[in-house]
């Protein structure tokens, strides 16, 4: 009996702290999530007070959709590019702020704060510099390459996307390094300045396996933000010109929403969920097995 008492004493305090947030977790996050893959078996159009369940022909619908696999692709593309630039960036900017250089703290916040601005606001800010204070330099220097907007041409409106999402992430991704950098043993770097290790020597036998733990966690970070990106598409290009930019997330949001056919757009939903948890589960494996080999 005492253990018992002591066993549901012990449950019991463990639910006056866990359980609010359980319960909110289960509320906000599982059933929304179960109810959703249920509506990929019906006809529900969004709106109407009714539906009828249609089996599995709204996930036949999702691979007949070229449209949603042309977005894909192209969203397979920006992910490649902006996760392999973001990385590369936030890491060389945190290896010179970790050298003990004047001022690195400010510099560090001064990187790190666009990742506090909304993508929703971003987009605009960026809107307005490509579209107008761009243009204006590009045209009074007289650079060919700056005198029209970016957002109106099909390739450049893409490496916008690009070039505005890597300034976003770079800088948060930059503190992840900057810990992992500090976290590095100062003793095994200076032994290997002794015997007469140069930079790149450190750099390649030393400090980057050191850093796979970090890398695994700012690449699955960014893998995660750009496969999802939509507030950034939406406000800085909207998809266009002539949909070249609309990525996979603004596909199905139009699909569900905009042209009223909500269990296909779920269905295309729930097919990104598993392609991206599939591509996510896949990098963290190689990359653990990269440690362990490291």
């Amino acid at each position: 009996m005492i253990a018992e008492k002591g066993v549901w004493n012990k449950l019991r305090s463990r639910l006056l702290f866990t359980g609010p947030t359980l319960f909110a977790f289960i509320t906000v996050m599982i059933v929304p999530f179960l109810y959703g893959i249920y509506l990929t078996f019906t006809n529900w159009d969004g709106i109407s007070t009714s539906h009828s369940l249609v089996g599995l022909s709204n996930y036949g619908e999702v691979f007949k959709d070229g449209v949603f696999w042309k977005s894909f692709g192209l969203t397979l593309k920006y992910v490649f590019l902006s996760v392999i630039l973001i990385n590369a960036i936030a890491f060389a900017l945190a290896y010179m702020l970790s050298r003990g250089m004047k001022g690195q703290s400010i510099f560090r916040a001064g990187f790190f704060v666009p990742n506090l601005v909304g993508g929703i606001v971003l987009g605009f800010i960026w809107q307005f510099i490509f579209s107008n204070v761009l243009v204006y330099f590009g045209t009074k220097a007289g650079i060919p390459f700056l005198g029209a907007s970016w957002l109106a041409d099909p390739n450049k409106a893409f490496w916008s996307l690009v070039i505005v999402t890597v300034w976003q992430y770079a800088g948060y991704m930059m503190v992840i390094f900057v810990a992992g950098l500090m976290s590095v043993p100062g003793d095994i770097l200076e032994a290997a300045s002794i015997d007469g290790a140069n930079g790149w020597t450190k750099m390649r036998k030393m400090i980057l396996p050191l850093m796979i733990p970090s890398f695994i966690v700012t690449i699955f970070l960014s893998l995660q933000r750009c496969f999802m990106v939509y507030d950034l598409n939406l406000t800085l290009t909207k998809g266009g010109p002539f949909k070249s930019t609309e990525m996979v997330s603004m596909h199905v949001y139009e699909k569900a929403f905009l042209s009223r056919d909500y269990g296909v757009g779920q269905a295309e939903a729930f097919v990104l969920f598993l392609l991206v948890a599939a591509i996510t589960l896949l990098q963290v494996y190689f990359s653990k097995r990269m440690e362990v080999e490291a």
